[in-house]
C-alpha cells in the first residue's frame, strides 16, 4: 500500500495546482480576451476530447511496452508545462493550446497510473486502495479550490491572475518529485507482450468478458446525462450565490469525496463493486432531481453533498471493479478504454445539457440526466453478474 499512497502524494499535489487555475479559465478568457461562452464551449470540447482519445492509446502503449511510471510521469508533466504556457499566452488561442496539453497530459498519465494502482494493491483490497487513491486526489482538489476562493474573496482583478497561475506551478513540480518514491512493479502473472497491436486488440475485444462489455456500455450510458459540471456551478449561481460563494461550494463537494472515497472503496472489498456502484447511480439520480426542482440555496449546498457521495461510491470503485474483470495482459487498455468512453460520451452530454437548457430552462438538463442515471443503475442491476471482492475464475 505504501505505493499506492505515494501515487495518491502525486495526485494530491498535482490537483492542488490543477484545481488552483481551472475555476479561473472561464473568468480569465472572458475578461483578459473577451472570449464569448460559445467559444469557451469549443476550446473546452477539444480539449476534453482530446484527453479522451489519448487515453486508451496510452493503455495499449502500457501493455505493450510496460514503461508505466515513466508514461504517468510524462502525463503529470504536461500539466507543469500547461501552466507555464498560461504564464506566457497572450490570447485565447494561447490558453486553449494550454488546456490542449493539459487534457492531454491528463490523458496519458490515466492508464499507467491506475495500472500501478492496481499491481500495488492486494487483490482483496482493491477498492480500499483505489479508495485512498482518490481521498488524496479529491483532498488536493479541495485544497487548490480553496486557495481559489480565498484568492477570488481578496483579489478579482484580472492582472493577479498571472501570479496565481505562477504559484500554482509549486504544488505541480512537488508532485513530479513524489514519482522518486513510487516503484514501479511488474508482476510475475504480466509479463511483456511486445506482440500486442491493434490486430490483437481486435481479436482480445471479441472475446472480453461479457460483464465487461455491459459495463463499458453502461458506462457510456450513464456519461451521456452525466455533463460537465459546469452546469452545477450554473445551477447554484442561479439561486443567488455569488461567484466566491460557488466557488466555495464546489469545494464541499470535494471534500465530501474526500473523505468518504476510502471508507467507501473499503466497503466494496466487502459487499461486491456492483451494490456500490448501483447505489452511487441512484444517489446521482437523487441529486439532479435536486438540481432540477431546488428553489433555494440550503437545497442547492444539500445535493452538492449528495453529489460528493456519488463521487465517492463510484470512481475509486470503478477502477476496481475494470482490474477485476479485464484481462491481464490488457488491463491498462481497458481502463484507458474505459475513461476515453466517459471523456468521449462527455462531449455530446454536455451539448445535449446546454441545448435543453436554452430551450427548456433549467429543470429539463437535469431530469434527463437523472433519468439515464435510472436506466443505468436498473441495467446494471438486472443484467450485470455480481464482481465480488476477488477476480473470479470467469474473470
Amino acid at each position: 500500500m505504501l505505493n499506492v499512497f505515494f501515487l495518491g502524494l502525486v495526485s494530491f499535489f498535482t490537483d492542488i495546482s490543477a484545481e488552483m487555475v481551472y475555476p479561473l479559465i472561464p473568468l480569465y478568457l472572458t475578461s483578459a480576451f473577451g472570449a464569448t461562452p460559445a467559444l469557451i464551449g469549443v476550446i473546452e470540447g477539444i480539449a476534453e476530447s482530446t484527453a479522451g482519445l489519448m487515453k486508451v492509446y496510452s493503455g495499449y502503449v502500457t501493455d505493450k511496452f510496460h514503461k508505466r511510471k515513466s508514461l504517468a510521469f510524462t502525463g503529470y508533466l504536461c500539466g507543469v508545462i500547461y501552466k507555464l504556457v498560461l504564464l506566457f499566452a497572450s490570447s485565447w488561442a494561447g490558453i486553449m493550446a494550454a488546456r490542449v496539453i493539459d487534457r492531454a497530459g491528463k490523458g496519458v498519465r490515466v492508464a499507467p497510473r491506475n495500472s500501478l494502482l492496481s499491481d500495488s494493491a492486494d487483490k482483496h483490497h482493491l477498492g480500499k486502495a483505489f479508495g485512498l487513491h482518490k481521498t488524496l486526489d479529491m483532498a488536493g482538489a479541495s485544497l487548490g479550490i480553496l486557495c481559489t476562493y480565498f484568492f477570488l474573496r481578496s483579489s478579482a482583478d484580472v492582472s493577479q491572475y498571472r501570479r496565481l497561475f505562477m504559484i500554482a506551478l509549486v504544488p505541480a513540480i512537488v508532485g513530479l518529485c513524489m514519482f522518486v518514491f513510487v516503484k514501479d512493479k511488474q508482476p510475475e502473472r504480466r509479463k511483456v507482450n511486445r506482440s500486442i497491436n491493434l490486430r490483437y486488440l481486435f481479436k482480445s475485444f471479441k472475446t472480453l468478458d461479457r460483464r465487461l462489455k455491459l459495463y463499458l456500455f453502461i458506462v457510456m450510458l450513464f456519461t451521456l446525462g452525466n455533463s460537465s459540471n459546469t452546469f452545477l456551478l450554473l445551477r447554484a449561481s442561479s439561486v443567488g450565490y455569488s461567484d466566491p460563494g460557488v466557488i466555495l461550494i464546489f469545494f464541499v463537494y470535494h471534500a465530501v469525496a474526500a473523505i468518504l472515497s476510502t471508507p467507501l472503496g473499503t466497503l466494496s472489498d466487502k459487499v461486491g463493486r456492483k451494490k456500490l456502484i448501483v447505489s452511487g447511480y441512484f444517489v446521482f439520480a437523487a441529486a439532479y432531481f435536486g438540481f432540477a426542482f431546488a428553489t433555494g440555496k440550503e437545497l442547492i449546498a444539500c445535493m452538492f453533498v449528495l453529489y460528493g457521495f456519488f463521487t465517492a461510491m463510484t470512481a475509486g470503485v470503478e477502477r476496481a471493479l475494470i482490474t477485476e474483470i479485464a484481462p491481464c495482459e490488457l488491463l491498462g487498455t481497458m481502463h484507458g478504454l474505459q475513461s476515453t468512453i466517459t471523456g468521449v460520451a462527455l462531449l455530446p452530454a454536455s451539448i445535449i445539457t446546454g441545448l435543453l437548457w436554452n430551450t427548456f430552462g433549467r429543470t429539463v438538463p437535469f431530469v434527463y440526466g437523472a433519468s439515464l442515471a435510472l436506466a443505468a443503475a436498473v441495467m446494471l442491476l438486472v443484467f450485470m453478474k455480481s464482481a465480488g471482492c476477488v477476480m473470479s475464475e470467469e474473470s
